[in-house]
This record gives structure tokens, sequence and C-alpha cells, in this order.
């Protein structure tokens, strides 16, 4: 069984793969909402964040799909799955909180905050997404479409469910190093080392469980020194 020219069971892992990456890596994005928001209103803050997420869907995906196309380019899957990789890491290593997004008291400017915020800060997702994606336009639409009502609705849910069960982290880092290495042997530049499939497997496990040892290595270090 096929769907968009996908084995079903690529179609489906690619689905649930988009999904993860868009729900881990939205946790500074929720923040950014919280604080572009707290000021404003009880009644208009709801309105702010719908204004302000449909701002952001309609430009993440444009640009999740410019950069599915991009990665078509020689080179570029490359360089996009060596920057997963550092993300994945990062993900890990050392937990950020942006302190810099400011609140607002109008609506409008509420909203731009937020529009704006998740276009910089939402450059990982849009990355991940294309990679894991198999280079299909509907694919990235339809686990946006899934993910994001998802990320807006239950973003306050994701971080505490984070903070109680930190693994959730360690397996989103391993979906986006796992797409990070796909994406690194598919770069057709390299076709010609991946010819056997074992080859190709071994050195996502690599990617995958460096990205996991090193990662958390790192964060027991970060957090040793400032004790």
């Amino acid at each position: 069984m096929e769907i968009l020219d996908l084995p079903f069971y690529q179609f489906l892992t690619a689905i649930l793969s988009i999904i993860m990456i868009d729900l881990v890596l939205a946790g500074d994005n929720a923040i950014v909402i919280g604080l572009a928001c707290r000021n404003l209103p009880k009644k208009q803050q709801f309105k702010a964040i719908c204004l302000g997420t449909a701002g952001a869907v309609v430009i993440r995906i444009l640009a999740t799909l410019a950069i599915v196309w991009l990665l078509k380019i020689k080179g570029l899957m490359l360089g996009g799955g060596i920057l997963l990789v550092y993300i994945a890491y990062n993900l890990l290593a050392k937990p950020q909180v942006d302190d810099n997004v400011k609140c607002h008291d109008s609506l409008l400017s509420a909203v731009g905050t937020i529009i704006v915020a998740d276009a910089v800060m939402g450059i990982d997702n849009i990355l991940a997404i294309a990679g894991a994606s198999h280079g299909s336009y509907i694919l990235v639409i339809i686990g946006l479409s899934i993910s994001i009502p998802i990320m807006v609705f239950g973003s306050t849910i994701i971080i505490r469910l984070i903070d109680r069960f930190p693994i959730i982290i360690d397996i989103g880092a391993a979906v986006i190093a796992y797409t990070a290495g796909k994406m690194i042997t598919q770069e057709p530049m390299l076709q010609n080392i991946f010819v056997h499939l074992e080859l190709k497997y071994i050195l996502i496990g690599i990617i995958v469980i460096g990205v996991l040892v090193l990662g958390r290595y790192s964060k027991q270090s970060y957090e040793a020194k400032s004790y």
C-alpha cells in the first residue's frame, strides 16, 4: 500500500516524525506566545494567540516548502543534515529560554511579536520538518496541519510534560538526529558511498547515539558548572 508514492510505513513514519519534531521544538515558541501576550486583557489574549499563530503558520508553511525545494540542490542535504545534528545536540546540551521577548499592551504589537519571533526561532523546526518530509510538499502541509493546533492549544501541557518527563527531549533529539542521518546518507553527492544499506544505517545509528551521549554529557557538565 502506497500513499503519495511512499510505502505506508514511510508515510506514517514521516508524519509522526514531523509531529514529534514540531512539538519538541515548540517549547521556545510557546514561551514566546506567553511572554508576548501576558500583559494583554484576558479577552484579547486568546485572540492574539490565534491571530499571531495563524500568521506564523502561513510563514512557516511557505518557508518549509521553500526549504524542501532547496534541499533538492546538490550539497544542501549534506549541509542541512550537519546543521540538524547540531540542533539535536543543542536541544539536549543547553536548554535555552529567550528572555529578550517583550510583552505588549496592544493586540497588534503582540501579534507582530509572535509572528516575527516564531519566524526567527522556527528555523530549526523548518529545517527538521523539511528533512523528514521525503521531499513531499503534501507531507509538510499534512504534518504541520496536525501538529500546529496541538502546539497552540496544548503548548502549556507540552511544557509541563517535558518538565515532568525529561525523556521526551531525548526522544525528540533522537528523532531529529535520525532525520539528520537520513539527510546526510541521501545526499546525491555521497550516493556512491552509501550504496549498501548496512553502511547507511550504521552511520545513522552512530549519529543518533553520538548526539544522545554527547548531548547528555554536555548538559551534565553545564549544570555542574552552574552550581
